[in-house]
Formats: C-alpha cells, structure tokens, sequence
C-alpha cells in the first residue's frame, strides 16, 4: 500500500467584520484549509483578517483567546506573479458621483483599477455589501452590451457566465436604435441587474488597490 502524505493544519480563520479604522476580528476554533477559511468568512463576515499596522497585529493577536493555538490563517495570498496581496484585495469602492457608464469607466481606469466585474456569488456578495451605501437607486457595473453580435461582456472582456438578471433583463434582444445598454445593479431590493441606456447617469463600483 502506498503510504498517504497529509498535512495537519492548525487553520483558524479571523475575520474582520467592519472597513472601519478599528477593525473588528472573530476568532473561529475551527481547522480548515485557507481556502475554506476564506469562503467562511466571506459568507458569514467579510473577509479573512487584515492587518496592516502594528494596531491590527496587537487586535488581531487579543482576539485569539486559546493560549494553544500557535498557527493561524490571515487574508494574505501569492498571486502568480510573485506578488503579496491581502484576500480582500481588489479592495470595492463605491463612487458616490452621478455620471454615465462611459464616464464612469474612465473614471474607475484613471484613478483606480476599472469599473468592477463580478464573475461569481462571491464577487454579488461582496457588490451587495458595498452598493448600500450609493445614492442612486441602480449603480453601474463593468457590463456592456454589444449589439453588434448581440451579447453582454464585462469590461475585462470576458463573456458573462454568472449571472444574476432581474426578470426581463439581459436579454439578447436590446434596444440597439438609441444608444448603447450597459449593466447596472440596484442599490437596494435583491440587488439584482438591469439593463440601462448608458446615458443615464448614477453611482458606481470601482476596484481598487487603495485603501
């Protein structure tokens, strides 16, 4: 028989629940794998623990009430290109500025990343959180649609796989005589998608970098 290589973690997820100046963090006495951490806490917090200042480490280190413990997961990851990036990052940000899509996607690749593409639950889950806090009642997303093969995509040009369309939106067949659609999801409600003229002019989500 061939012999079963396995590692015991000591995974203990600390979540940070606020993105105020003093963050909250929960110790959770539960062994997972980062991955699993990370997803717990996204579903039931934000994200795994971030700490960026000698004030979080001695927060985060208060918050780990089992003087055993001698390992835990924290929100920070490799990216593939050698990179150290926090697992919350590309940090959400929600402008509170009225402007069409167009000004608003030029607006997002000036000053920050790009207008926010969300591919997963997990990226709606984290566009619900932050679109509370728009003044307008749909705020834009980075969906576009093209009439001219009559599909909608996401400004990171790639096509859309998960959706989450309110009824009677998405739909292949938009008007393409006035002015071009582009995606927006409501503020507030289920916070689903719609399909808007782009001339219209509201709120909208960055990603970022930046704190």
């Amino acid at each position: 028989m061939g012999q079963t290589l396995y590692f015991i973690l000591l995974l203990i997820a600390l979540c940070s629940v606020s993105e105020c100046v003093q963050r909250q963090y929960h110790f959770i006495n539960e062994k997972k794998t980062w991955t699993e951490a990370q997803r717990y806490c996204r579903e039931n917090y934000t994200d795994l623990a971030t700490a960026e200042n000698m004030n979080d480490t001695n927060e985060l280190k208060k918050s780990v009430n089992d003087s055993s413990v001698q390992k835990i997961w924290i929100g920070l990851q490799k990216t593939g290109r050698d990179e150290w990036h926090w697992s919350s990052d590309p940090e959400l940000i929600v402008i509170r500025e009225n402007v069409t899509w167009s000004e608003a996607l030029r607006y997002c690749r000036q000053n920050h990343v790009d207008l926010v593409s969300v591919h997963s639950e997990e990226m709606q889950r984290r566009v619900m959180n932050v679109v509370k806090r728009a003044s307008t009642a749909e705020v834009w997303l980075g969906l576009r649609h093209s009439c001219t093969v009559g599909i909608w995509f996401w400004v990171s040009e790639d096509t859309v796989c998960y959706q989450n369309w309110a009824p009677g939106n998405g739909t292949s067949e938009e008007d393409c005589e006035h002015t071009v659609r582009s995606g927006a999801v409501q503020s507030g409600g289920d916070q689903r998608w719609i399909s808007l003229p782009e001339t219209h002019k509201l709120n909208f989500i960055c990603t970022t970098y930046e704190e």
